[in-house]
C-alpha cells in the first residue's frame, strides 16, 4: 500500500525523472490557473469590471500572504525529500511531525492577522473607492480560508518530497471542478458576487487538503509517525524553521514589490486595473511550466543532495534550465502576438482601453519571458540544495527592481513603466541567483568530497 506511488529519484537518467515529476505538478497549475481564468471570466463577463477590478486589486497581497504558505510549506518538504534520499525514516518521520506542528501555529497567526488588518491592507493598496466594498469581501473571505490552503500545501510538499507529484494533482484536479461548480452556483443562483467567488475557492481549497490527509492516511504508511516520534526537539524545530521561513519570506519579500506596483497601477485608474488583472491571469497561467520544473528540478536536488550524488544536481539543473528557455522563448511569442485575442476571455471587445492596456502589458513581458525559467529554476535548486537563506536575497533585488519601478517610473512613464516592472525584476535577480546557486553547488561538492554526513547550512 503506498509503494508505487513513492518514488526514488537518485537513480535513472536526470531530465526524463524531472520532466516526468513536472508533468503531474505542470497538469496541476494549468487546472489551478484554468479555474483562475474561468472564475475572472465568470466575475468579468456576468457581474462587470468593476467586480473584476475588485477581485484583481488585492492579488499581490494574496500572493503575498498565500505564497508564505506555499513557499514556507514547500521548505519543510525539503529536510522530508532529503530523509527519504538517504533512506532515514526515522529522521524523516520526525520531520514530518514537525512540519505538521509548525504549520498549525502559522495558521492561527497568519489567519488571525491578516482578518484583523484587511481593511488598512486595502487601503495601503490605494484600491479605488467605486471597488473597495467587492474587494473587502473577496478578500477577508480568502484570507478565513488561510488554514485550508496550508493543510493542502502542506500535504502535498510532503507528498511531493517522496516522489509523488501524481496524488496532489488528482485532488486539485478534483477541487477545481468542483471551484468552477461553486463558482457559478454562489455567484448565479446565490447572487453572493465577489464574496462568493472567494467562497468557492476557499470551500474547494478545504476538499483538496482533506482528501490529502485522507489518502496518507489510508495509502502512504511510509509517511504515517509513531507517538514516540511526537515530541518537539529544539533542533528539529530550527532545522525545519531555517527552511521553511527563508523560503516563505522569498515568495512574500517578491511579493511587496507586486504589492508596490500593484498600488502605483491602482492610482492610474479602474481601467488599467481591470486591464492588468486580465493580463495577470494569462501570465499565470503561461508561468505553470516554469513552476512545475523547477518544483520537480528542486525535489531531485534535495533527493540527490541526501544521496551525496552532486554531479546528478549539476546535469538535471542543466537539461532543466535549457527545456525551460525554450519554453519561454515559445510563450513569450504567445503574449507578443496573442495577447490582445486572449484578453478577450475576460473583457468583452467594447471595452477597448482595457483591452489596449492588457494586450500592451503581456506584449511587453513576452521579449523577456524566457528569464523567467533560469530565475525559477536556479532560485528553487539553490533551496533544494538547502541554502534557503541565500535564496532569499533573490526575492530581495526583485522587490527592490519592482518598487524602484513603481515609485520613480510610474509617475512619469504612467502604464508603460507598469509593462516593464516585472522584467526589470527578473532580469535583476537572475544577476544574483545564477552565480550564487552555482557557488552553492560547488559547497555541497566539497561537503560530498569531505564524507561529511550533515547537511549544509542554509545561511
Amino acid at each position: 500500500m503506498g509503494k508505487n506511488t513513492t518514488k526514488s529519484m537518485v537513480e535513472g537518467r536526470p531530465l526524463p525523472l524531472i520532466l516526468q515529476f513536472a508533468v503531474p505538478l505542470l497538469i496541476g497549475n494549468l487546472l489551478q490557473q484554468t479555474y483562475n481564468i474561468i472564475d475572472a471570466a465568470i466575475v468579468g463577463q456576468i457581474l462587470g469590471a468593476d467586480a473584476l477590478a475588485s477581485v484583481g486589486a488585492s492579488s499581490s497581497v494574496q500572493f503575498l500572504v498565500l505564497g508564505f504558505c506555499i513557499g514556507t510549506c514547500c521548505g519543510f518538504g525539503v529536510p522530508i525529500a532529503k530523509s527519504f534520499g538517504a533512506k532515514d525514516y526515522e529522521e524523516m518521520h520526525r520531520d514530518i511531525f514537525h512540519s505538521i506542528l509548525l504549520t498549525g501555529g502559522i495558521a492561527i497567526l497568519l489567519t488571525s492577522a491578516c482578518a484583523v488588518l484587511c481593511p488598512k491592507i486595502l487601503h495601503i493598496l490605494s484600491t479605488p473607492e467605486d471597488i473597495y466594498l467587492g474587494a473587502y469581501q473577496y478578500l477577508l473571505v480568502i484570507f478565513l480560508g488561510i488554514p485550508f490552503a496550508l493543510l493542502y500545501n502542506l500535504l502535498s510538499s510532503i507528498l511531493r518530497s517522496v516522489g509523488d507529484s501524481k496524488t496532489p494533482f488528482l485532488f486539485l484536479a478534483c477541487s477545481t471542478v468542483l471551484n468552477i461548480l461553486l463558482d457559478l452556483f454562489c455567484i448565479i443562483v446565490l447572487k453572493w458576487g465577489c464574496a462568493g467567488a472567494a467562497i468557492a475557492t476557499v470551500v474547494s481549497q478545504a476538499m483538496s487538503g482533506l482528501l490529502c490527509l485522507f489518502y496518507i492516511y489510508k495509502r502512504i504508511p511510509v509517511l504515517h509517525i509513531s507517538k514516540k516520534q511526537c515530541r518537539i526537539r529544539s533542533h528539529t524545530v530550527l532545522t525545519m524553521l531555517s527552511m521553511g521561513l527563508p523560503m516563505g519570506l522569498q515568495y512574500s519579500i517578491t511579493a511587496i514589490g507586486s504589492m508596490v506596483m500593484q498600488s502605483a497601477n491602482n492610482g492610474l485608474g479602474s481601467i488599467y486595473v481591470s486591464g492588468f488583472t486580465a493580463a495577470l491571469r494569462i501570465k499565470q497561467f503561461l508561468m505553470s511550466p516554469f513552476d512545475a520544473l523547477a518544483t520537480g528540478t528542486s525535489v531531485f536536488c534535495s533527493q540527490n543532495l541526501g544521496a551525496g550524488k552532486i554531479n546528478r544536481i549539476k546535469t538535471g539543473i542543466r537539461q532543466a534550465t535549457t527545456v525551460g528557455v525554450l519554453y519561454g522563448v515559445f510563450a513569450g511569442l504567445i503574449l507578443i502576438f496573442a495577447g490582445r485575442t486572449l484578453s478577450l476571455i475576460f473583457i468583452d471587445k467594447g471595452a477597448a482601453a482595457i483591452l489596449d492596456a492588457s494586450a500592451k502589458y503581456l506584449k511587453c513581458m513576452g521579449f523577456f519571458f524566457w528569464s523567467l525559467a533560469v530565475l525559477n529554476i536556479a532560485r528553487m535548486c539553490t533551496q533544494g540544495i538547502g541554502y534557503s537563506g541565500r535564496a532569499i536575497f533573490s526575492g530581495m533585488t526583485e522587490m527592490i527592481a519592482r518598487t524602484l519601478v513603481s515609485l520613480y517610473a510610474v509617475p512619469v512613464f504612467g502604464f508603460t513603466a507598469i509593462c516593464f516592472a516585472d522584467q526589470t525584476a527578473w532580469i535583476s535577480a537572475c544577476f544574483y541567483i545564477v552565480p550564487t546557486c552555482w557557488l552553492c553547488i560547488k559547497k555541497c561538492e566539497a561537503y560530498s568530497r569531505s564524507n561529511s554526513p550533515s547537511t549544509p547550512s542554509s545561511s
